[in-house]
């Protein structure tokens, strides 16, 4: 269990560069605050005590603005950026060394029951806002990005933007620990670009047909 919490602590250290020392961490960072309180109810919930467990995540959500179900499973060195507005849901499992910013909703997609919340694999990064519903897998070493919307399974080494979320990097990407998120690819925008090309290319030719027609005017004239 130290050791747990010694990595909680540490994993901070490594990611987030504005952490100078241990002390500040344990003290200042909600994101580990609520890692730590939902060990405890983990284990409170494992042994059947549904109500103290609920009690001490609901103290948790006051006090860090992070709301995690009790009966939801994470692994080790999860690193909960800022964290205000998260959302991780009941049957919601989460692997090692995953990177959660602040808004991103880890929930489900109706009343349904069983296994109805998703699956993070080692190594993911999911970016500010961003909302992964429903019960699917994200592959190891993937990257959702901010404000997208993500519905369906993710396979590994993916990075994935937009509403609803698409696939534009697989394999062939190293994504590890990089928490650059902001310089994801934005295929909405690139149609766009597009369009406004295709757009300046149609001004252009009807410009040109109008003075055509213009001259033959003339020349009838």
């Amino acid at each position: 269990m130290l050791k747990t919490l010694k990595n909680d602590v540490d994993v901070v250290l490594e990611r987030d560069p504005a952490a100078r020392n241990r002390l500040e961490v344990i003290m200042t960072y909600s994101g580990v605050h609520a890692v730590w309180a939902h060990r405890l109810a983990h284990s409170l919930w494992k042994k059947r005590l549904y109500f103290p467990a609920r009690f001490l995540s609901q103290v948790s959500r006051f006090f860090t603005g992070i709301e995690i179900h009790p009966g939801a499973r994470i692994g080790e060195r999860l690193f909960i950026d800022h964290g205000m507005g998260v959302v991780i849901g009941e049957t919601c499992e989460i692997g090692d060394c995953v990177t959660i910013f602040q808004g991103v909703t880890l929930g489900g997609t109706g009343k349904e029951k069983g296994k109805r919340h998703p699956t993070l694999e080692d190594h993911v990064l999911v970016a500010s806002g961003a909302k992964v519903l429903g019960s699917m897998r994200i592959g190891r070493n993937s990257r959702i990005g901010a404000g997208s919307v993500v519905l369906k399974e993710v396979p590994p080494n993916s990075t994935v933007v937009g509403i609803p979320g698409r696939i534009v990097v697989q394999d062939g990407v190293k994504v590890g620990d990089n928490l650059d998120h902001i310089n994801l690819p934005d295929p909405v925008a690139d149609k766009f670009q597009q369009l406004e090309k295709d757009l300046i290319h149609l001004k252009r030719d009807v410009k040109e047909m109008r003075e055509k027609q213009k001259e033959k005017e003339k020349g009838k004239v």
